[in-house]
């Protein structure tokens, strides 16, 4: 960041993980998933899409709209790990004369184009489980409790793969949290099933579907929010603007904060940029980096751009609020 006019500008991105003195979690800052991980998506991947085959055919042989639904939903999860694992893998790339953040914002991307996908998938879905409800063909309950236990063992162990690190990076847990949610749809699955051999109800199926959509829409209208707002680069969720700046107006020698901005690099980086006021000159290297740490325990901020401005001098021209 550079302006002309005249501010001496100084950098600190000092630190690279996102964590307080007690290690919880407080946003998006430095870090990537551990290389580790990797193995943990493609063995995801790898069971997920075994099981979306093994599904979709027993739904169109017992003729379960409420199988096809879950297959449809994991067959989603299994783009939303690829594309999480491709952007993880993007995001670790070393930043380039064009790219000068790397490609870091690739998993907001990814994020928005799985939050998409998702609501398109479940349209479809709502749509034929409302047209079978008006006349629900026969279903093989028995066929549906199998293949829905199958998928709470898969998306069981598939959240287990990524247990360790839920805590730690927000992709991880995230994926996580979505696999363990997947179980539960299944969990529901083997519940209409059970209600079918019980009853004879065979109504009970598409109704289960289209709950299954509902939880589906629930849970990804969050994510689109999100990933929309981090596209502009709005503030990340979680960090309070008003708090941060009250947090470098209060640092020793500041009389003034102005052209703060705060950002997301990607779903697990944020970044600073502020101008401060000093009438005592220039601090400091020290100062710098103790900002910097002030911002990162309490934030999760860790990439901080800091310029350092002197009272009485002119002007700054991005000193009003409307200016950006």
């Amino acid at each position: 960041m550079a302006h002309d006019h005249g501010h001496r500008h100084d950098h600190t991105g000092q630190g690279r993980h996102a964590h307080g003195p007690h290690g919880q979690y407080h946003g998006p800052g430095h870090g990537h998933a551990p290389a580790r991980f990797g193995t943990a998506f493609a063995v995801g991947i790898a069971l997920n899409t075994g099981f979306v085959l093994v599904e979709a055919a027993f739904g169109l042989l017992s003729d379960s709209v409420a199988l096809l639904a879950d297959a449809g939903h994991n067959l989603s999860d299994v783009l939303g790990l690829v594309v999480a694992w491709a952007a993880a893998t993007l995001g670790r790339r070393a930043p380039s004369a064009r790219f000068t953040y790397g490609l870091r914002s690739s998993s907001i991307l990814a994020a928005l184009f799985n939050a998409v996908f998702l609501l398109v998938a479940t349209g479809g879905i709502a749509w034929e489980a409302i047209g079978r409800l008006q006349a629900p063909p026969p279903v093989a309950g028995g066929t549906v409790i199998v293949v829905a236990l199958i998928g709470i063992a898969i998306n069981g162990i598939t959240a287990w793969l990524f247990a360790s690190g839920r805590e730690s990076d927000l992709n991880i847990r995230g994926a996580y949290l979505h696999m363990l949610a997947d179980a539960a749809v299944s969990a529901g699955v083997v519940l209409a099933g059970i209600a079918i051999l019980a009853t004879g109800w065979t109504w009970i199926d598409p109704l289960v579907s289209l709950v299954i959509v509902a939880v589906i829409v629930a849970g990804t209208w969050g994510l689109l929010r999100d990933s929309v707002i981090l596209s502009l680069a709005a503030v990340p969720p979680g960090i309070d603007p008003a708090a941060v700046r009250r947090c470098l107006a209060e640092r020793p020698g500041v009389a003034e904060v102005h052209d703060l901005h705060v950002w997301a690099m990607s779903t697990t980086e944020t970044a600073l940029t502020a101008h401060l006021v000093m009438p005592a000159g220039h601090p400091g290297n020290h100062f710098l980096g103790e900002c910097a740490r002030v911002l990162r325990e309490r934030f999760g901020i860790a990439h901080v751009t800091l310029q350092v401005e002197l009272a009485g001098g002119p002007a700054c021209a991005l000193a009003p609020e409307s200016v950006v």
